[in-house]
């Protein structure tokens, strides 16, 4: 029988790499701003010192996960606080949601991790291999010799080196930077630092040096969900069709009167991250890194036409332009309702957040009723209530705490079953009280099923007050 599959077209299509060509302009310059301001944040937060004193660390930015606390600067935030991460993700949710509104996918093109370190990839690669040009060529050239072996290998140890920076930056944030570092060299840190440091290193140098657009087309799901928060007075890059076609290059051949301002010289395709021509319309690859724009502001200079070829538009403006009408003005597409919600709702949060940071108290208990037993009979008759209390001192020094009833009536509150009414909390910890609280013979508390009861306890240092409602089980119960 004949293979009816003999000759069938392939499925699969091998990926042919992106060399993007170098361009100049106010959007490649901001790029080249951001990328320095970001690398330069996520390299040297680890290293800044900040003083708390001699019980906490003096990490600036410091994810404790040993202790599970949070240091942020001056903010210290615990394991039940983590309303304040909660709140921060949901914040940065619509923040994406409010600049993708507004401007497209301005964090795809210029501050996604994936894109800053790919530009910085490109960028090293560009310093080694040379132009565009020049490393095509050397990918077409199927011979390895010692040029493309040496070019190649020089660049593999530089991007090596850059994901191996990379993977070592990001594990100082969760230990002691200086003393995480003193270990790797000498190879007595621990093994979850070197296995996370190992795969950093290799999702950075393949992610970065040899997946590059596919994580964005493929891995990223953020593409997809951008359609739902763009609409037509989104501000996003596009290309003016109406104004650049029909394209050609030959001005001087006959019928050239009747082209279009685009010369079809491909710099915008030649300079995008991605590959993609942006002429063919809005694009799910499109990053809005705005490169092309640079290019083709650039050709329209040397041709003698006016720039805005390709540029940032919003798709309700194409009538009007194509009439020969000016297009309406910036802050109109940008404050439109849609934007507005989110902005309110991003400021909400962030409000919310600011005010529970301020008014958290620097002392906390929690209190929980022994339920083995619920009260104990003592031999004079009195009835007592055993409570599990835990304090919580967020100061910097051990401070004593003075525990006591609100309110108690006839009630009354010991530690451990001395007299004693105050204990010590140690500096930044939780500490674990064991508090009885007694009902004499004949009393109301004694008497009834369930009497509600407050505990209070105050810092004697600071006279900080913190109180916590439970309840009292008497002989009825």
């Amino acid at each position: 029988m004949a293979d009816t599959n003999q000759g069938a077209p392939s499925l699969y299509a091998a990926r042919e790499p992106i060399f993007p060509r170098r361009v100049s302009g106010k959007f490649r310059n901001l790029k080249w701003i951001l990328m320095l301001v970001l690398l330069g944040i996520y390299y040297i937060t680890p290293w800044i010192r900040w003083d708390r004193g001699p019980a906490l660390p003096d990490q600036a930015v410091l994810v404790d996960l040993a202790h599970r606390r949070f240091f942020f600067f001056m903010i210290e935030i615990w394991p039940h606080e983590f309303y304040f991460v909660a709140g921060l993700l949901i914040m940065a949710g619509l923040g994406l949601f409010l600049f993708t509104s507004a401007l497209g996918r301005v964090w795809c093109g210029y501050a996604c991790p994936q894109t800053v370190w790919t530009d910085l990839f490109i960028l090293v690669e560009r310093w080694i291999e040379g132009d565009r040009n020049a490393r095509l060529r050397l990918h077409r050239q199927k011979r390895w010799d010692l040029t493309k072996l040496r070019l190649r290998l020089t660049k593999w140890l530089a991007w090596l080196l850059i994901a191996l920076a990379t993977g070592g930056a990001w594990v100082f944030y969760f230990t002691d930077a200086p003393t995480l570092l003193s270990g790797l060299a000498t190879g007595t840190a621990h093994p979850v630092a070197y296995t996370t440091i190992a795969l950093l290193t290799a999702t950075t140098f393949v992610f970065g040096g040899f997946a590059r657009e596919q994580i964005c087309i493929y891995a990223c799901p953020w593409p997809r969900i951008q359609a739902a928060m763009m609409d037509e007075d989104t501000l996003t890059v596009g290309y003016r069709d109406w104004r650049g076609e029909p394209r050609g290059k030959h001005r001087k051949a006959e019928g050239a009167g009747q082209l279009g301002d685009c010369i079809d010289c491909h710099a915008c395709v030649n300079v995008c991250p991605m590959g993609i021509d942006i002429r063919d319309g809005q694009q799910l690859a499109c990053i809005t890194c705005a490169l092309c724009i640079d290019a083709c502001d650039d050709v329209m200079d040397r041709v003698g036409k006016p720039r805005g070829l390709i540029d940032y538009l919003a798709l309700s403006d194409e009538a009007s332009e194509r009439s020969g009408k000016p297009p309406r003005p910036i802050w109109k597409h940008v404050f439109r309702p849609r934007v507005l919600v989110y902005t309110a709702l991003w400021a909400l949060v962030g409000v919310g957040l600011l005010v529970a940071l301020l008014l958290r108290p620097e002392i906390e208990m929690t209190v929980a009723p022994v339920r083995n037993p619920t009260f104990v009979v003592l031999s004079d008759g009195s009835v007592r209530n055993t409570y599990d209390v835990r304090l919580l001192n967020k100061h910097g020094e051990d401070r004593p705490f003075r525990l006591s009833l609100v309110e108690g009536g006839t009630l009354a509150l010991t530690l451990e079953g001395e007299p004693a009414t105050t204990v010590t909390v140690t500096a930044n910890q939780t500490h674990l009280q064991r508090v009885y609280v007694t009902a004499p013979q004949g009393t109301a508390q004694a008497q009834a099923e369930r009497t509600a009861v407050t505990l209070r306890v105050e810092d004697m240092s600071s006279g900080d007050i913190a109180t916590e409602a439970t309840v009292f089980n008497g002989r009825d119960n």
